[in-house]
């Protein structure tokens, strides 16, 4: 976990980079251009690029080395970057839309390898504490990265900015590099998504048939995005109205403290796993979904700001432990699907927030904050609830991708005629 541990810290840095990039980049478009609505296209754009990429690099983390790609989107990055700071002014405007491709594609290509390569990494028993690492690294990355954009480019420009955004990619890659991991197994084979007896590639009707509770934990990471895109877009407006005097303030103390949650619910889930050796699975998912969207919807309920805090830290821990425990979950298919798995599910995460934008958007136009999150963050909730009940009512095991994570280990996944089915080791 040493080397590990340096990982989190390299993408914990260029995670950074992402999140001061997003604030600093739409601002600067909406300076160059003096037009939201370029503002607004360049945030489609990317987005846009980041759902297609989806498929596209599950394709390339099943056929290629997922160090080199990771490194590889590093680099592509810092380099788009510097090409923008080394433009003409004149030519800055085609190259904005072309940085949106390169950062949308290569940071879905970068998250689809790095969570492919984290069972080879650490080993399939230390996953979830794994990815807790990780999700502890990007929330601190995030609060720093939104915190500091506004104050980087007010102090020193966006000459500054981009560099610094450059910087933290190249330190990204540097570390990586150095480091002396193995992000496929020994032997593995590089077939492109087919598995070793030659089956036909992995594809959406073969995850759909052979493990549906797992296709209905993509769909609804679609249906969560929705609800965090209503968050996101509501949190501006709410702060506004509880202080219009300063609008920032509300903002600032809700993601601190849900980052506060999320941190803390990571390390009680390692001790957790650490204690018991098991991995809470598609029933915790399902609780903790609905926490989560409960606790959204409440901080938008006109509470006092203390107890609206409160929730918010509840809503980050219950953020934290979902996304732990999903990426753990989709971790345990074998290594030659687990890459179109996970390119899939990035696509159907970032069509579900892109979507939850525009509905969020325009609902709002109309409708209270409060109400358009307890709208989308609702949905959220039927669906979660309705996935609870038919997994307390089935009780089956998972079929695809080994052992199903709240059993005790001593469970393997066994091949039999392209699928994959429970079998005791």
């Amino acid at each position: 976990m040493r080397h590990f541990r340096l990982l989190v810290v390299g993408n914990g840095v260029s995670a950074y980079g992402s999140y001061l990039n997003m604030v600093a980049l739409n601002v600067f478009v909406y300076d160059v251009t003096g037009s939201a609505l370029a503002a607004g296209l360049f945030m489609a754009v990317r987005l846009g690029t980041s759902v297609a990429a989806g498929l596209v690099s599950g394709r390339l983390v099943s056929a290629h080395d997922r160090k080199r790609l990771i490194v590889g989107s590093d680099l592509c990055q810092a380099a788009a970057l510097l090409a923008l700071l080394l433009a003409p002014e004149s030519g800055r405007i085609v190259l904005l839309y072309g940085l949106a491709v390169v950062t949308g594609s290569c940071s879905t290509l970068s998250q689809v390898a790095l969570r492919s390569s984290v069972p080879v990494i650490v080993g399939a028993e230390h996953r979830t504490r794994a990815n807790g690492l990780l999700v502890t690294g990007r929330s601190l990355a995030m609060i720093a990265g939104f915190s500091s954009a506004g104050v980087v480019v007010a102090q020193v420009g966006y000459t500054a900015a981009f560099a610094l955004d450059a910087a933290t990619f190249l330190v990204s890659a540097s570390v990586l590099l150095a480091l002396p991991i193995r992000t496929r197994p020994a032997g593995g084979s590089d077939g492109g998504g087919k598995d070793p007896d030659g089956a036909a590639p992995w594809s959406v009707r073969l995850l759909v048939r052979s493990a549906p509770v797992l296709a209905a934990m993509v769909a609804l990471r679609a249906v969560d995005g929705l609800g965090s895109s209503s968050h996101n877009v509501a949190l501006p407006v709410y702060s506004s109205l509880l202080d219009p005097a300063h609008p920032a303030t509300f903002i600032s103390q809700f993601w601190a403290t849900w980052a506060a949650g999320n941190i803390i619910a990571q390390q009680l889930l390692a001790r957790y796993t650490a204690r018991t050796g098991r991995t809470p699975g598609e029933r915790t998912f399902a609780i903790g979904a609905c926490v989560m969207s409960g606790a959204f919807i409440v901080v938008f309920g006109g509470l006092p700001t203390v107890p609206a805090l409160a929730v918010a830290v509840v809503a980050g821990a219950a953020d934290g432990i979902t996304e732990v425990v999903y990426v753990s979950r989709l971790q345990a298919v074998p290594d030659e699907l687990r890459g179109r798995l996970f390119g899939l599910s990035a696509s159907v995460e970032n069509a579900g927030f892109g979507l939850g934008m525009l509905v969020s958007g325009s609902l709002l136009e109309v409708f209270a904050p409060f109400q358009v999150v307890a709208s989308l963050h609702g949905l959220a909730i039927v669906l979660c609830l309705a996935l609870l009940v038919v997994l307390v009512v089935r009780r089956a095991p998972d079929r695809l991708g080994g052992p199903r994570p709240e059993e005790a280990p001593g469970t393997s996944a066994v091949r039999d005629g392209g699928a994959v089915r429970e079998g005791e080791s």
